[in-house]
């Protein structure tokens, strides 16, 4: 076998730029190792600085010397027209909108081979299942986790007319008259099992407490500010919502009227919380969201972010040590006034 005769840098560079333009990577590779041969190095020593099989160089380094640049390109441009074209993308797409059920197969999810077979069923080619997930890749599907809803029993204009009142009463927030949008969250020492990152071949194990211990958190997020306000309980019960509700008169004195958006649990219409708010003069203003809407509640967001980055595969031990982990979260929530990216752990604070 010859070799590549040597080129000067602006060469090399040029020939690698070149690769680059046609948009294949492994073309644009096989490039690349034209360009370091042509430097004078080994098929060895070429492997080892691209992090591949020597085999790999000489392939390319005889078609280059036998076929020249057009030995580099893809082979498979002559196989004939592709299978997965832009009409079988338009179809897939249709499909992934609904689910098996809806063309009549048993199978509540699809899997790559039920959609080769779907796909078939509807006139396009089969195709293995790799081929499958080259299109679902080309479609940017993902596997995703469906979210469980329940229909609202109120009509359409009626809610939609709500929501857009709230909105309307949280966008126009004053120092004076402050919005926070509240609610409740349990905190389980059971971990919620959630994704996580894992080199090939590793599994990632979370383990339980075994017998579930649980805590609550009562929030109120300022709608102006962002701000959290919160306080907690052993108990998701009325005394829980009214000890939020000293907690935000205490911390707003100055305030004329406080405005809660909040849902319609039980514990924010008690009799006793009514006393409550009997007892601050009037000072609250609870508007009620439609009845199973929580997506406009906006506080729904600071908890899942909660979830996601404290409760989801913690390894705590003891519900103190997890209540550690939470408070050490908002408290830098509050300090950065938005998601923190990461935090450190902070000491344990007291009870609110």
């Amino acid at each position: 076998m010859g070799k590549i005769p040597r080129w000067r840098p602006v060469q090399r560079k040029r020939f690698i730029r070149s690769g680059q333009k046609l948009g294949d990577p492994a073309t644009a590779f096989r490039f690349r190792i034209i360009a370091k041969l042509s430097s004078g190095l080994s098929c060895q020593a070429v492997a080892g600085a691209l992090s591949c099989a020597p085999s790999t160089v000489s392939r390319a380094q005889s078609r280059y010397l036998s076929l020249g640049v057009e030995g580099l390109l893809d082979r498979r441009s002559g196989n004939g027209k592709l299978k997965t074209g832009e009409r079988f993308i338009e179809v897939l797409r249709n499909v992934l909108l609904k689910t098996p059920q809806d063309f009549g197969w048993a199978r509540t999810t699809w899997s790559r081979e039920l959609l080769c077979l779907e796909m078939q069923r509807r006139g396009q080619p089969l195709v293995a299942a790799c081929t499958m997930g080259r299109a679902l890749a080309r479609l940017g599907a993902r596997r995703g986790a469906p979210k469980p809803f329940v229909d609202c029993p109120w009509p359409s204009c009626r809610r939609e007319r709500r929501i857009r009142e709230l909105r309307w009463i949280a966008a126009n927030a004053t120092a004076n008259e402050p919005v926070f949008f509240c609610d409740e969250v349990d905190i389980h020492l059971n971990p919620k099992v959630g994704r996580d990152w894992m080199l090939p071949g590793m599994r990632r194990y979370v383990r339980t407490p075994g017998k579930n211990k649980k805590h609550y958190l009562a929030g109120a997020l300022d709608a102006r500010t962002r701000k959290l306000t919160w306080v907690d309980g052993t108990s998701k019960a009325s005394a829980l919502f009214c000890k939020l509700l000293w907690r935000l008169a205490a911390e707003n004195p100055r305030a004329r009227r406080i405005h809660l958006i909040l849902d319609n649990y039980i514990i924010h219409s008690s009799k006793k919380t009514q006393k409550v708010l009997a007892q601050l003069g009037g000072r609250f203003v609870l508007h009620f969201l439609p009845p199973y809407c929580p997506d406009a509640n906006e506080i729904e967001r600071v908890w899942l972010d909660l979830h996601t980055n404290v409760t989801r595969n913690h390894r705590c031990r003891s519900l103190r040590n997890l209540l550690r982990h939470v408070y050490g979260y908002l408290n830098a929530r509050n300090a950065a006034g938005r998601h923190p990216v990461g935090h450190r752990l902070q000491s344990l604070p007291k009870a609110a």
